[in-house]
């Protein structure tokens, strides 16, 4: 989108906002829509013939990044997102620029969107992106990746989409007073209490992050005294899930991963919160379940597991869907299917102390392997490996109830 037409489509949405949030529009008394929402509809709507007319004209995207000292998990990391394609576009159109509302500069999301640019040029005129700069600017905002140890790849990936959401954030900053009191919901039904909890988490943070990553889990608790259920909703951005010990027959499937995290689990006086109707620690069960199917899901297979002396990796074989992953059996009752399927891989060989991270993406020209700078076609059969750490899978149906 040209930059002069960006200008002028946001100064008009910003008089128009202003016309309707006034006397003769909507009364500030009685909106039941904030001025940030109308202003980003607004937005939407003015765009919408812009983006139509826009085209993007990408490359194969098939392009590798250099490793510039131990980031071969950032590299893996990156070309998973950047075959995202909700992301990709919103990267290489600079849409971030016509709505953030947020206050902060997006100097990461510039310096992430220029490394995605690198890979989809048309005319391909580099072979390796050099990620030094988008790196730099990443360990500035979070001192943590500093210096040039391995990093893990899952939390790069939390790190990064929660430094990229804040400074896209659609909701303009709001100081925050106190904690919130607490508001109880036990005369609604779960759908509307987790539908109120969502709400409320979108007044604070709304971004293309957001729209793609997020989802809400459910816990619910069961008193095993008084027999009273209770509910809490958090909202994720991946699912890590644990892996099982091998089956008879030597084969873990996601399912079974899946199964575990969902499993009840039975939690004793100690470990379990306040009853709500006992008003004290009693003995109880707790189960988790999908509550919000997010557009992406990203999946965590939880290799490693910290003792009190040491870290061990789990080199289990999990076998896993490339299409037609369904969801639905760990959402709500009525939910119905709720199908995904893969795009992105991010593998991890090796041990705790000695590993390399790759990835394996795909496009419309099939599968490909991303060993830093070195990208070479791959096929299906050679996607299903015991190094397969996360997995980024996009939803495919939309007929399931999905709770907004």
């Amino acid at each position: 989108m040209p930059g002069a037409s960006g200008v002028n489509v946001e100064s008009s949405c910003e008089a128009l906002c202003r016309t309707l949030v006034s006397q003769n529009g909507l009364q500030r008394e009685t909106a039941d829509i904030s001025q940030s929402v109308l202003y980003t509809s607004l937005m939407g709507l003015l765009l919408v013939t812009d983006d139509e007319k826009e085209q993007l004209t990408l490359g194969s995207g098939r392009v590798g990044l250099r490793n510039i000292g131990n980031t071969c998990f950032l590299n893996a990391i990156v070309q998973c997102l950047s075959h995202t394609r909700g992301l990709r576009d919103y990267c290489l159109l600079k849409s971030y620029r016509h709505e953030k509302f947020s206050k902060e500069e997006a100097k990461l999301m510039e310096a992430f969107s220029q490394v995605l640019l690198g890979f989809w040029d048309v005319n391909e005129g580099d072979t390796v992106v050099n990620p030094r700069q988008f790196y730099n600017i990443f360990r500035e905002a979070v001192p943590y990746f500093s210096g040039y140890s391995q990093q893990d790849a899952q939390e790069f990936l939390r790190f990064l989409l929660d430094k990229l959401h804040t400074e896209i954030n659609r909701r303009p900053y709001v100081r925050r007073t106190g904690k919130d009191p607490e508001q109880k919901y036990t005369r609604f039904r779960i759908s509307e209490e987790a539908a109120a909890m969502w709400k409320k988490h979108l007044e604070r943070d709304d971004s293309r992050i957001v729209d793609l990553f997020s989802g809400q889990l459910r816990s619910s608790l069961h008193c095993s005294v008084c027999s009273h259920y209770s509910n809490t909703f958090d909202v994720f951005c991946d699912l890590s899930l644990p892996i099982p010990k091998k089956s008879f027959s030597g084969e873990v499937m996601l399912r079974d991963c899946l199964d575990l995290f969902s499993q009840e689990e039975k939690l004793d006086k100690e470990n379990s919160p306040m009853c709500e109707r006992c008003n004290r620690r009693t003995e109880c069960t707790k189960r988790l379940s999908i509550q919000r199917f997010p557009q992406v899901i990203v999946i965590h297979l939880n290799r490693f597991t910290t003792s009190r002396w040491s870290i061990s990796k789990s080199t289990v074989y999990v076998s896993f869907p490339l299409t037609n992953l369904d969801l639905g059996p760990y959402g709500p009752v009525d939910c119905g299917p709720v199908l995904y399927d893969l795009y992105a891989i991010c593998n991890h060989a090796g041990t705790v102390n000695m590993g390399h991270y790759t990835a394996c993406c795909l496009d419309e020209n099939g599968w490909c392997y991303y060993n830093d700078s070195s990208v070479t076609p791959v096929s299906e059969n050679q996607l299903q490996t015991n190094q397969a750490y996360v997995l980024f899978y996009q939803r495919s149906n939309s007929t399931a109830t999905i709770r907004k």
